[in-house]
């Protein structure tokens, strides 16, 4: 029986050390592979790679100034710091001298970073968390209490400090990590094999830069299982195709839409899966629906400004529809940067004496640039200086850029959290459809991203009424259209507050402004099946955002009805269903077209 069980040990024993050979001679295959992908890697200019010098000069120069005014409130904060940890750190040899392994009761508050037990009940993991919570909060107070740093300066003072607090976790190494290390113990190593796997195709697959995949990339095929409502391209330019769906009820309005998306992302944001696809829920209303699929630009197309956006893409598109469904007229929607791009459309309009657009919605959009949100940590001039320096010499801002941009927002949820499942865990990204949009982003034209950044977000031209588009001055409080804003509670992209201040200094007699509850995706692309988002209303939209919000009402459910009713109410009687194309206006090949495709550049 000895024998038996001796030999059954030996055979398994054998096997793992195969196994764990086998997974050593796969780390040095992928190494090798990882150190000629990141020799691929194209240096960008240093001003993309992190905030100025001069940020850190003031924040010293404040904190030294604080020691020499306050010298004792600065040694309070180190010896609050200190007399925490070295609490701490005596309870735990106390614990371990009277034989106990286990740590000193944890009564601070919880995070959902150091979920597994361990951190709390092993001596080891809890000292280090709870070291790196001290530290955490010594860092964070020490910097957001200096008092010579004010408004932009503090904010982005605080935002990178806790940039560098989120990286220095402790869950975002292995050797700190108690779910990786427990994971690389059961599976003898392979779960590192995996996840050294995926880091080796993340690096391949950016050209020796790093982005976390957040989605499978092959769970999902653009126009079979995702942007797959039925439609036809009825027109192309060199900015654009036009998309017209094909309805699905024997009556429409009369009046057309035509939403414009925006060409950061690709516009199948609203069409993921039918269930919770914008796009077809609107055709499902019974409205001619049309979209804008922008081309992904490349270096050809360095010269291409607002100006082209506004003239080849929007004035283009709109005339376009009218051809196609012969009304004089269109509603139309801009979601983000493409609502404040058509929000001075409708101010260039006004100046024409052109009344084709009959409704405008906009969709988490800033026309008032004072309040940037959160994205005006990104918007001073160590950061834009150098992203004008990238597109002189490439002719665009490459999509990895923008990406990594927008995940340092939300750095735990769409770089840490992602990194350690997929690098540590050795698990695969999951199959979301979302996650899988929010990776296929595109590039930025040169001229364009330039003007965006220091006439609007620096400058705030529009809303200073100093914005100039086709000979025109365009004006914030020119805009006559009637207007239906949705902002976002959580937004971080565009902060509620400051769509409603933009929304505000609207001319028109005729606004509607709705916040859904979630962020800059979620609380858009919420669609009334699911129950899950409510949204705030009220129809003053004359006092601050702040006062709105206190008067206004709370309703259950997702804001898609009420803003279809809104737009019922001016989309004119009910005529037959029209088909996607005309004569003149054939269909060039099935939606999503070509242009929403991977390198799709013309």
């Amino acid at each position: 029986m000895t024998t038996e069980t001796d030999q059954t040990d030996d055979l398994l024993s054998a096997e793992r050390l195969e196994r764990l050979n086998s997974n050593l001679a796969l780390i040095d295959d992928l190494t090798k592979r990882m150190v000629a992908a990141m020799g691929r890697k194209k240096q960008a200019d240093h001003g993309l790679q992190g905030p100025g010098q001069d940020l850190y000069a003031k924040m010293a120069a404040a904190y030294v100034a604080e020691m020499a005014a306050n010298p004792a409130k600065i040694i309070e904060q180190q010896v609050g710091y200190w007399g925490k940890s070295l609490k701490h750190y005596v309870e735990a040899q106390q614990q371990l001298a009277a034989g106990k392994l286990t740590p000193p009761e944890d009564k601070g508050p919880s995070d959902r970073r150091f979920q597994n037990e361990l951190w709390d009940t092993n001596p080891y993991f809890n000292f280090i968390k709870q070291q790196y919570l001290y530290s955490s909060e010594a860092i964070t107070s020490a910097v957001s209490d200096l008092p010579d740093l004010e408004g932009a300066d503090k904010g982005r003072a605080n935002f990178f400090t806790q940039q560098i607090v989120d990286m220095l976790a402790p869950t975002n190494f292995l050797a700190t990590n108690p779910d990786a290390l427990s994971k690389a113990v059961e599976t003898d190593g392979e779960s590192l094999v995996r996840g050294l796997q995926n880091l080796v195709r993340d690096i391949e697959q950016n050209d020796g830069d790093l982005l976390v995949s957040l989605a499978d990339t092959e769970a999902f095929t653009v126009g079979e299982n995702i942007a797959a409502t039925e439609g036809s391209v009825v027109f192309r330019n060199h900015m654009f195709e036009l998309i017209q769906y094909a309805p699905t009820t024997d009556k429409v309005k009369e009046t057309p839409l035509i939403i414009f998306p925006p060409w950061i992302n690709k516009f199948y944001i609203m069409d993921l899966k039918p269930k919770n696809s914008l796009i077809k829920w609107i055709v499902d209303q019974g409205y001619t629906l049309f979209i804008v699929s922008w081309v992904n630009p490349d270096e050809t197309y360095a010269d291409v400004g607002i100006d082209t956006y506004v003239d080849d893409g929007y004035l283009t598109a709109i005339n376009e529809v009218k051809k196609i469904t012969k009304q004089d007229q269109v509603n139309a929607v801009g979601y983000c940067i493409a609502g404040t791009t058509l929000s001075m459309v409708l101010s260039l309009m006004e100046r024409r004496g052109d009344t084709s657009v009959k409704s405008a919605t906009l969709f988490t959009t800033l026309t008032d640039f004072e309040d940037a949100g959160e994205m005006e940590v990104f918007l001073d001039d160590d950061f834009v200086d150098g992203i004008e320096r990238q597109v002189d010499e490439k002719g665009y801002l490459h999509s990895y850029f923008m990406s990594r941009t927008f995940s340092y927002l939300r750095s735990n949820d769409l770089i840490y959290q992602p990194a350690i499942r997929n690098y540590m865990m050795g698990e695969a990204p999951p199959a979301f459809d979302l996650l899988f949009w929010n990776g296929d982003s595109t590039n930025l034209a040169g001229r364009f991203v330039v003007e965006y950044l220091r006439r609007l977000c620096q400058r705030n031209q529009f809303a200073k009424g100093e914005m100039e588009i086709l000979g025109e001055t365009v004006s914030i409080d020119t805009v006559q259209t009637p207007v239906c804003a949705i902002a976002c509670e959580t937004d971080h992209i565009a902060a509620w507050k400051g769509s409603f201040n933009g929304v505000k200094q609207f001319g028109s007699e005729d606004k509607t402004f709705i916040v859904s509850q979630s962020g800059h995706v979620a609380g858009i692309i919420n669609p009334p099946s699911k129950n899950k988002y409510g949204h705030y209303t009220n129809e003053d939209v004359s006092g601050d955002a702040d006062t709105w919000l206190a008067d206004a009402d709370f309703n259950e459910g997702s804001w898609w009805p009420r803003w279809e009713k809104w737009l019922l109410s001016r989309s004119g009687q009910e005529i037959k269903a029209r088909k996607p194309g005309l004569k003149s206006h054939p269909i060039l090949e099935k939606a999503p077209g070509t242009y929403v495709l991977p390198k799709a550049t013309s």
